[in-house]
């Protein structure tokens, strides 16, 4: 089995904490010594893991960014799977709050709005399993532990799911440059799906048809379009405003 490489000092940590029965073993970059790598240390003795010491040359190769000196390596994450989606959607306690990702296809973005839906209080994160980012060590990375805790699942068909959710009374809510209401003066109380398409091409034309509702986030400045974990950002922190309000 191909493990997943996960670095960096706060998101081992997380890891550490959320999901250490994930973890197969710790390397550390040899000679380094200060408070947080300690802890880092203190934490993997404390789970009975095995820790090694490597350079730091060896633990360039391995990490695909900055590895401050320490990576854990880790079974491959696992989203939900599909046939599971029903009974994630039965457990969810009061108001759905879902997002949906068209066509988000950088672990990047994947991994910031996986770590922006754990921040707003998201139960359930879907995408389709074309033209998506897969859960990898990049995502994990970047989602900053929001990865091994935010259900996350792919669906072969997202319009069919779409619809699945509008018949459970969740309202479907999709942003488009085209859009004549903005975020702020969309009702985002209640179950809610946010629907968020991909940087450029937005969302495909069938998901735009299953929205019940199109919004858009209003642009003062010359750029006409945001990145897409930063629009899910205004967009979900905007509902979660809404809902706070209650």
């Amino acid at each position: 089995m191909k493990l997943d490489a996960v670095y960096g000092l706060h998101a081992v940590t997380t890891l550490l904490q959320r999901s250490p029965d994930q973890v197969t073993e710790i390397w550390v970059q040899k000679g380094r010594v200060d408070q947080r790598m300690q802890r880092v240390l203190d934490e993997a003795q404390r789970l009975g893991l095995d820790v090694r010491e490597a350079d730091k040359g060896l633990l360039n190769q391995k990490a695909d960014g900055n590895h401050q000196g320490v990576i854990a390596f880790r079974k491959p994450l696992q989203g939900v799977s599909e046939r599971n989606l029903p009974d994630v959607l039965d457990r969810i306690a009061g108001p759905a709050f879902i997002l949906i990702l068209d066509g988000v296809t950088d672990p990047h973005n994947l991994g910031a709005c996986l770590r922006t839906a754990d921040a707003a209080g998201v139960h359930l994160v879907i995408a389709p399993k074309d033209k998506s980012a897969p859960l990898n060590a990049t995502v994990a990375k970047v989602a900053c532990g929001a990865a091994e805790v935010v259900p996350y699942v792919q669906v072969t068909n997202l319009a069919r799911t779409m619809t699945e959710l509008q018949e459970r009374g969740i309202w479907l809510v999709g942003t488009a440059g085209e859009a004549t209401t903005s975020v702020y003066q969309q009702d985002l109380k209640g179950p809610l799906a946010l629907v968020m398409g991909a940087e450029g091409a937005g969302m495909r034309r069938l998901t735009r048809e299953h929205c019940d509702h199109l919004i858009n986030i209003p642009m003062a400045g010359e750029v006409s379009s945001v990145n897409v974990s930063v629009a899910t950002g205004i967009c979900l922190f905007e509902a979660v405003r809404q809902r706070l309000a209650l």
